[in-house]
């Protein structure tokens, strides 16, 4: 299990390194996380939803979802509660103290989703969440040390030298954790080192010295990390941080950062096409006038996040927008945003109500209590390319200008779209990784694009990946600490055979 001195520290990608790292040995690997905290969230072959990152991990270890990889996912619905997925489906939405009881009944649940996933597996690369040292968390805690012990795991911690102070947050990690807990720490990894590796030698020993555990490895910054797809806003702050641009492109497409942003790793596709400049508009900010594409992504509350919208003075930016000729593109939440009305007369995502919609489609959003989980394929009509991606929504849309859907998917119509064709919305996510179809939707915006593989683009980062960590941590070592683990079971078995 890879703990982490805080949010942050880089667990999700070096699982994910680590995962190919051993697949590409032989070994079959599974990833797991017991809870997680994101609004970007993946459809799974089983039909349910996990974490966007440990989608991320099963394909670094050849494998397709399943929704016991990431057993329960917290998706942040305000500043206080957040909806509680458990084995892939909706089970409460609840405030913090509201989950602090849950948790405490969902260890079954966990440890029955991590039998599964083990069963089969050589090996089985489980996430912490936040960190352990979190003591006011601990109480039933599923996420850290109370899975650790309860399933009888080993584990690694993780520490950020890149934020600072990373030999205090290792040494005081380990020194608020109880003495069974330490007991449980096999090792340590320093991560995201910039700069040379020999200056922090005496670092390492000092946390050797302080903690008693062995230095597994020191780990430099992996800046290909930016192809690979982000697990939650903060990644996605950070990699827009240079005045909210990435790309330098002559073609502008503007997205507004929205509260509740989700499944954002709809913008990975656009932000490695050089032909584009990708701008994430921070709140305070206008949407840039020479946008070729406004493009709304989706969020984890429509309602909300269109208030904010018209706070921040977006509303007037996209109306000026349409007005000079501009295009705008709704996803999912920001699909529903486009229309005359999004009605929620069961408080689903907050105070029920009905909040007006920008009104650029002719359609109205009611939402009700079915969760829509697919994957789908089929065509976008305007270019009549190939598409696929997945559905993960609440609500239906309907209206005159569905009657113009913008795809086909398998025979089922989706989206809508304006009468000029200039306003287009629909609920697929993904559809910009298919590279025919983002190729010809750029080409209709004036950009040069055709010559970027996403798909292979995320693989080469994944095997890029897995080679820095195998410069950078001793994984015999890693493996032989998962190993032991397996002959405590096996030894525990043996035990009980020969006493039966």
């Amino acid at each position: 299990m890879i703990q982490g001195t805080g949010s942050d520290v880089g667990k999700s990608l070096l699982v994910a390194g680590i995962a190919r790292a051993f697949t590409r040995r032989g070994l079959a690997v599974r990833p797991f996380k017991p809870q997680n905290m994101s609004t970007n969230a993946a459809v799974t072959a089983d039909g349910g939803e996990i974490g966007r990152a440990q989608a991320l991990q099963a394909q670094a270890c050849g494998i397709d979802t399943t929704v016991d990889m990431n057993p329960v996912l917290l998706k942040p619905q305000s500043d206080r509660t957040s909806q509680v997925v458990v084995q892939g489906r909706v089970a409460a939405s609840v405030d913090a103290r509201g989950y602090l009881a849950l948790k405490k009944r969902l260890l079954p649940a966990v440890l029955d989703s991590f039998a599964r996933v083990a069963d089969g597996a050589d090996l089985v690369l489980i996430e912490g969440a936040g960190s352990p040292a979190e003591v006011n968390l601990r109480d039933g805690d599923i996420a850290n040390m109370g899975f650790a012990a309860a399933a009888d795991i080993p584990v690694i911690l993780v520490g950020d030298i890149d934020r600072g102070g990373v030999i205090a947050s290792l040494v005081g990690t380990m020194a608020v954790l109880t003495a069974d807990e330490r007991q449980r720490v096999a090792g340590f990894i320093v991560n995201k080192l910039r700069g040379d590796p020999s200056l922090f030698a005496d670092g390492m020993t000092a946390i050797a010295q302080h903690t008693g555990l062995p230095a597994l490895g020191l780990v430099p910054w992996f800046g290909e990390a930016a192809r690979l797809p982000a697990e939650d806003s903060l990644d996605l702050a950070q990699r827009h941080r240079d005045g909210g641009r990435r790309g330098d492109g002559r073609v502008v497409v503007a997205v507004p950062r929205l509260p509740h942003i989700a499944n954002f790793d709809d913008l990975d596709p656009l932000a490695a096409e050089p032909g584009l400049a990708l701008v994430l508009v921070e709140p305070g900010r206008p949407l840039p006038v020479d946008a070729a594409l406004v493009l709304l992504p989706g969020s984890k509350s429509t309602r909300a996040d269109l208030a904010f919208l018209r706070a921040e003075g977006w509303d007037v930016d996209v109306a000026a927008h349409v007005r000079q000729g501009g295009r705008v593109l709704g996803l999912c939440g920001g699909y529903q945003m486009l229309g005359r009305a999004v009605i929620d007369r069961d408080g689903l995502e907050g105070p029920p109500g009905e909040t007006p919609g920008l009104g650029l489609l002719d359609v109205v959003t009611t939402l009700a209590p079915a969760k829509t989980l697919a994957r789908r394929d089929g065509r976008e009509l305007s270019t009549g390319e190939a598409v696929a991606g997945y559905e993960i929504h609440l609500g239906q849309t309907s209206g005159p200008d569905c009657s113009r859907p913008m795809l086909d998917l398998a025979g089922r119509p989706d989206g809508a779209v304006s009468a000029d064709g200039r306003i287009a919305g629909c609920y697929l996510h993904g559809l910009f990784a298919t590279d025919r179809f983002r190729a010809a939707y750029l080409a209709g915006l004036g950009a040069t694009a055709g010559g970027t593989a996403y798909g292979a683009g995320v693989e080469r980062a994944l095997d890029a990946l897995a080679d820095h960590l195998e410069r950078a941590i001793d994984l015999d070592a890693v493996l032989a600490i998962a190993r032991r683990r397996g002959q405590r079971i096996e030894a525990t078995a043996s035990a009980a055979s020969s006493a039966a």
